[in-house]
């Protein structure tokens, strides 16, 4: 077989379909986000970030750069290996403190990403307890899927935050089998909400355990930056809370937040956390002063809150159609994964903004858009320049206004 060719054939099918995912290179710029400086095609050029995890601009608030320049010349740059054979900082053991008291609960686990979190947390879970039945939101991320595949539970997928759905999975289950509701809070890229409140009556009618996902709102959601489990008042009743430090707060990494023994199960049997070495000081001492700072501070979710509201009644105004949903994330509707990939192109080539186009598999086929995500950084004029440049394109390629 020739091995090569087959690699470029799918290459070419990826595409054609309009699907093949190019890298933009751009060099980030500390006090000046979301500023950056754009790398190759013909580099130098300025552009404005609008598609960023970084919802806070806490990537480099000072703050967390001052804890991290100082981790580096306190401990080094590495973390030397595993957390069992000598990479437990003190800084690791500072923050997941931090974060159990952000969450209310009794202990968190650092992990490399929230990825390696969801992966190694789900899988351990649901193969270790006897008879583990997972119930798995059709909407959850791919982190979730492939640790609840790799568990070899049996998985049960719910329709998107359908509670009548969930509910008569439940009651065809024997009472006394070990269940896990799996669920996330801010869908990442429709950017609709889940109904935890009742998710957790109905594990506690039909005796469950709850596994939220709030990635896409730690730091933005509730008085402290706990994330909507915060703000709805209900994270006392979840099993597991699973968060990111890569997002709101800035840096890199994942974790979970639960009970002592919880947390402490998941240390001592989950694979994907005894072999992977742990994150560096420096990264912990930054996720320590980010969290640290938005639990103190509601500046930066109030300024962040104003900015999507302000985008999206441009976008209504001009009739340019996006995804309603209560959340932070304002998806613009395309609906076309070559047309994605024309406008963004020529976003970033003409009027010097950066939006990445979201095709499948991230999104359903036909589902293709521009995922937007205002930050408290991004200004006035920003916010003008970017409606400004989508009436322009929507015009000169004649694509349909929303009513």
């Amino acid at each position: 077989m020739d091995y090569e060719a087959f690699f470029q054939s799918e290459l070419e099918g990826l595409k054609r379909e309009g699907r093949y995912r190019v890298f933009i290179d751009i060099e980030r710029r500390a006090g000046q986000f979301p500023k950056a400086t754009l790398r190759g095609r013909g580099g130098g050029r300025e552009v404005t970030v609008w598609c960023s995890n970084d919802y806070l601009g806490m990537g480099q608030h000072p703050a967390v750069l001052a804890a991290m320049h100082a981790a580096i010349d306190a401990c080094g740059a590495g973390s030397g290996g595993t957390r069992n054979i000598s990479g437990t900082n003190h800084h690791h053991v500072i923050l997941e403190r931090e974060l159990a008291g952000l969450h209310g609960k009794e202990a968190a686990l650092m992990f490399t990403s929230g990825y390696a979190s969801n992966w190694a947390t789900l899988c351990t879970i649901a193969a270790k307890l006897p008879g583990c039945v997972v119930l798995s939101d059709a909407g959850n991320h791919a982190s979730m899927i492939e640790g609840i595949r790799h568990s070899r539970a049996e998985r049960q997928i719910f329709a998107h935050n359908d509670l009548a759905d969930l509910e008569r999975r439940l009651a065809a289950l024997p009472d006394d089998r070990p269940k896990l509701i799996a669920f996330e809070s801010v869908y990442s890229m429709d950017g609709d909400i889940a109904p935890i409140a009742a998710i957790c009556d109905l594990a506690d009618r039909y005796g469950a355990m709850t596994y939220l996902d709030e990635v896409h709102a730690v730091g933005l959601y509730g008085p402290h930056g706990g994330g909507i489990s915060e703000r709805e008042a209900v994270a006392h009743r979840l099993t597991v809370i699973e968060g990111t430090l890569a997002k709101a707060f800035g840096v890199v990494g994942g974790y979970i937040a639960g009970s002592a023994a919880m947390c402490d199960f998941v240390r001592s049997f989950a694979s994907g956390f005894i072999f992977s070495s742990s994150p560096p000081p420096a990264v912990a001492a930054g996720a320590i002063a980010s969290v640290r700072h938005l639990r103190a501070s509601s500046a930066e979710r109030e300024q962040m809150h104003a900015r999507v509201a302000q985008v999206r009644a441009g976008l209504d105004a001009r009739g340019i159609p996006h995804r309603a949903n209560p959340s932070h994330i304002v998806p613009v509707m395309v609906r076309d994964p070559l047309l994605c990939r024309q406008i963004s192109d020529r976003l970033l080539d003409e009027f010097g903004i950066y939006v990445q186009p979201i095709n499948y598999p991230t999104v359903a086929r036909g589902t293709e858009r521009l995922r937007i995500t205002p930050c408290p950084l991004h200004t006035e004029a920003d916010v003008a320049h970017l409606l400004d440049s989508l009436a322009t394109i929507w015009s000169e390629l004649r694509l349909a206004r929303a009513a």
